[in-house]
């Protein structure tokens, strides 16, 4: 075990449990009291001091031995430890003779090759808006790369002539007016909606766009909303593509943060 993980093994004749803290918290066992307890305290396990933490595994073990009969070890895992022996009582019956081997952690230290975790949990499609915006704020929005200008909003009726500013601001607006595909909105992003779509490119007629997050609507279908929207108001466009294929595909979107 490294310096900066925490763990205690309790291992008891039919059945064991087992929980880690440091590069991974796992509790697992084949007994549902057991595997409860140790939710309970890994989950508090970041907040303690190390004393208290000394204290309270030391009483968690003692609990956790009393579920059996006879001789059972315990072990807090650690580079240096200390044995002490520990009886365990029901009234004035002897039920368990234990060993519990424990840590002064005095080498403790933050393990900053810990990988993050994604425990984001999103809200449901018939939960409040107010509650998916909540949760929307702890996701980042997706970037607009290549573009600072004001969105663009032709007049009903009118068209605009082909330049890459006014795809660019024609675009801007499209994130907006059609902003349910997106993630731009806290509320989106509380869904797990984290798609958006960056300007790449004016080759010709033809609009080259790149799509990036992950959306709910398939992603051809968020180029054809996308590209519906770029040649009405600006009718000099001839196609708009993808500049990777991929892009399109189920993988990608999967792939995606």
């Amino acid at each position: 075990q490294k310096a900066a993980c925490r763990s205690i093994s309790i291992v008891i004749p039919h059945f064991s449990a087992e929980a880690r803290f440091g590069r991974r918290c796992i509790c697992a066992s084949s007994t549902p009291t057991l595997s409860t307890i140790l939710s309970i305290f890994m989950s508090k396990l970041k907040k303690m001091s190390l004393s208290i933490f000394t204290a309270s595994a030391t009483m968690l073990l003692s609990v956790l031995l009393s579920f059996s009969s006879g001789k059972t070890e315990a072990f807090m895992l650690s580079p240096i430890a200390r044995a002490t022996t520990t009886n365990i009582y029901t009234g004035n019956a002897f039920i368990s003779k234990s060993r519990l081997y424990s840590s002064e952690w005095a080498d403790f230290a933050y393990d900053d090759d810990d990988e993050d975790l994604d425990v984001t949990n999103y809200a449901e499609e018939n939960d409040s808006q107010e509650y998916k915006a909540e949760v929307g704020r702890m996701v980042e929005a997706p970037t607009v790369e290549g573009y600072d200008g004001e969105p663009i909003f032709p007049p009903k009726g009118s068209a605009l002539p082909l330049s890459i500013k006014n795809v660019q601001g024609v675009l801007a607006a499209c994130r907006m007016e059609i902003g349910t595909l997106f993630g731009y909105t806290d509320e989106n992003r509380g869904v797990g909606i984290t798609g958006g779509v960056d300007f790449v490119d004016l080759d010709g007629p033809i609009v080259i766009l790149k799509l990036k997050g992950r959306f709910w609507h398939q992603r051809p279908t968020v180029l054809a909303r996308v590209s519906s929207y770029l040649i009405e108001r600006i009718p000099e466009i001839v196609d708009v593509m993808v500049d990777d294929p991929w892009e399109l595909t189920d993988e990608a979107n999967n792939a995606a943060d």
